[in-house]
């Protein structure tokens, strides 16, 4: 053997440079969102802004037209909450260190990525509330969703928003037949700039979300 080819690396060798992956943080994000059904959950985001636009085209009474956006916005917070059940159940708490702040983005993401969607889909047209209202609603009921994933797991998330729309457009209901009711803890129910109500929904946007992020949702694995 030569000196020149001693010198030479093996034909097998790769530097570091090349044998590290390119831009882990990305592809890590990439593997939680898929994960996690981000791609479906935004898919069901832009269904129910779809279906608003083409709703807010029909002749609504006040009072159905009231009701109309916290159909969608109860379903845009559905879809948000289902997401965050984990495929891998306490194996990935263990070993994920960035995993807080995944769950925390993708959280903040979706929600943001609800309110633009129904709020563009009420551009130009009768939209009750306006967009105030649908950054308040969304808020709160995905606040509602993460709570409920965080006790039941991210399959039963649902149940939440569900049932708190149920709540709300019987406080809807009762702006029209009385007695109102005028607790800010319904906040749908109360005008877009009650500042009562949006700090209510904010509230419990905050509480699900930094529970999600500490917690996660205590699936099994495999759910």
């Amino acid at each position: 053997m030569t000196v020149g080819a001693a010198r030479k690396p093996p034909h097998e060798a790769v530097p570091d440079s090349e044998a590290r992956p390119r831009l882990p943080g990305l592809r890590l994000v990439c593997l939680h969102a898929v994960g996690r059904r981000v791609p479906t959950a935004l898919a069901g985001v832009v269904a129910c802004a779809v279906a608003l636009r083409i709703a807010l085209h029909w002749h609504w009474d006040s009072y159905g037209a009231l009701q109309l956006p916290l159909v969608f916005e109860t379903g845009c917070a559905t879809a948000i909450a289902i997401s965050t059940a984990s495929p891998f159940g306490d194996p990935e708490r263990a070993t994920g260190r960035w995993l807080p702040f995944l769950r925390l983005g993708v959280a903040l993401v979706l929600t943001a990525a609800a309110v633009g969607a129904l709020a563009a889909a009420g551009t130009g047209a009768h939209l009750a509330g306006g967009s105030l209202d649908v950054l308040r609603n969304v808020a709160g009921l995905t606040g509602i969703g993460l709570l409920c994933a965080a006790a039941l797991g991210g399959a039963r998330a649902w149940v939440g928003p569900t049932a708190y729309m149920v709540v709300a457009a019987y406080g809807l209901y009762t702006d029209w037949h009385g007695p109102a009711l005028t607790t800010p803890w319904i906040w749908p129910a109360r005008p877009p700039h009650d500042v009562g109500a949006a700090i209510c929904a904010g509230l419990v946007f905050a509480a699900g979300t930094v529970i999600l992020m500490v917690r996660g949702t205590r699936d099994p694995v495999g759910e």
